[in-house]
């Protein structure tokens, strides 16, 4: 789903808000998960799953065509792990309060 297409489907849902207006909200939600994320925090989100970074570290790899020895400067992937209640959901399993 793009970005345009949420926007679209929240502007349905929300008679009162303009467009201009969800897509702002959308950009402040996006810009502060970034900026948690680079401050070493990690995001929750009840019911739909937690964010994190993880380090790739430095290492040395190797050039296959030419065995040359290069060196990979440390860097950062993120993960995710779904939330309980959406990995139910996208498993079509019964949602009972546990």
């Amino acid at each position: 789903m793009l970005k345009s297409e949420i926007i679209e489907k929240l502007q349905t849902k929300h008679n009162n808000l303009s467009s201009y207006d969800i897509e702002l909200i959308l950009k402040i939600f996006i810009k502060k998960i970034i900026a948690s994320l680079n401050d070493g925090n990690t995001i929750e989100i009840r019911g739909f799953g937690t964010i994190k970074k993880k380090i790739n570290k430095e290492k040395q790899v190797r050039n296959p065509k030419n065995n040359e020895i290069l060196f990979k400067k440390q860097t950062y992937k993120l993960h995710f792990k779904t939330g309980k209640t959406l990995h139910k959901k996208l498993n079509n399993l019964s949602l009972e309060d546990d």
